[in-house]
């Protein structure tokens, strides 16, 4: 029955095609595609193709749309054609490196990014997907390299972070872990990865502010001041005191004018939550469900109103790095 309903829809599809203009054709295949229904969508790019064979929207998410399908052959061919146009865009070479990914073609796909980034040499994209494929041959070094590469190019992609804050975590790197967990929650703020990625961080700081002699070993300038100007830790670790930690930290960084040498993104925005009253409630959001999901709800409803005026100016801005703000390969 199941099977025969399908082919009603197929056929219905099929006849009222031709009633549609050309113009609605494509929202249809979108529409269809977002809800599940690939079969129908895929008749519908397919009418679409012929009336519009040139129509580089419609055939890269066609190309898309054969992806998951896992109709691999189809969308390589798509994605092939996409790629000898000079507008080709990186979202292109990145979905044709899925498909080879998808069956094995290692070589082909190597291949393929370093020819994307001698076209986008600044893509975050390319460069996370590179990093994906030396996983794949187990290399994780050059995974970190390419990741490291994605972040100083294109700071504002967050995959690069992700990934590289779990690469520290896994290799002790806590400086790390902790300054690319918390840009990457602050560029992806409400997703399963966000929640992952906060008891990391915390995780991070529990072990870090317990080492002596904060930042003695250390090389990097920028997270030997970092470490020292944020001390050493004897405390069990709450929020509140954390949140008290890291404003003595704002107040003696700024006041000691190290953002003058190390000017920084993530230490300005955490200094105007400082200013705007807004610190409590960030490192509230930041901490509180990984160290005590009770604790955390009942300072949430005793600060309804600062939760409320954090969490509307979080949700109405966008948290944008700058460039050249990259310190992790520089002594």
């Amino acid at each position: 029955m199941k099977h025969f309903f399908s082919l009603i829809v197929v056929v219905f599809v099929s006849i009222s095609l031709d009633a549609q203009p050309t113009n609605d054709l494509y929202k249809t295949a979108r529409t269809l595609m977002n809800e599940g229904d690939y079969e129908n969508s895929s008749l519908v790019f397919n009418k679409l193709l012929i009336n519009e064979p040139n129509n580089k929207a419609a055939k890269r998410d066609f190309a898309y749309l054969c992806y998951l399908k896992r109709d691999f052959a189809k969308s390589i061919e798509l994605c092939k054609v996409l790629l000898n146009d000079t507008t080709v865009s990186e979202e292109t070479y990145q979905l044709l490196g899925l498909n080879y990914k998808s069956i094995a073609l290692y070589k082909d796909c190597n291949t393929l990014y370093t020819t994307a980034l001698v076209k986008f040499p600044n893509s975050g994209v390319i460069y996370s997907e590179l990093a994906d494929l030396n996983l794949i041959e187990k290399n994780t070094k050059e995974a970190i390299k390419n990741w490291e590469k994605g972040i100083e190019v294109d700071p504002n992609y967050p995959n690069n972070y992700y990934n590289a804050a779990l690469y520290y975590k896994n290799n002790n790197q806590l400086f790390w872990t902790i300054i690319y967990g918390e840009i990457f929650v602050n560029l992806e703020s409400y997703t399963t990865r966000t929640a992952e990625i906060k008891e990391t961080i915390l995780d991070a700081y529990k072990k870090i502010l317990y080492v002596g002699d904060a930042g003695k070993n250390v090389k990097n300038e920028f997270e030997k001041k970092v470490l020292q100007t944020l001390g050493n830790s004897s405390t069990s670790l709450t929020a509140a005191e954390l949140t008290a930690i890291r404003t003595k930290f704002i107040l003696s960084w700024f006041y000691e004018k190290q953002d003058k040498k190390f000017p920084f993104r993530l230490f300005d925005q955490q200094r105007y939550l400082v200013r705007e009253g807004m610190f409590d409630a960030y490192n509230q959001w930041l901490f509180g469900v990984a160290i005590n999901p009770t604790q955390y709800k009942i300072w949430v409803d005793l600060h309804s109103d600062e939760t409320a005026t954090f969490k509307t100016f979080q949700e109405g801005r966008v948290f944008k790095l700058i460039d050249g703000q990259y310190y992790k390969n520089r002594l």
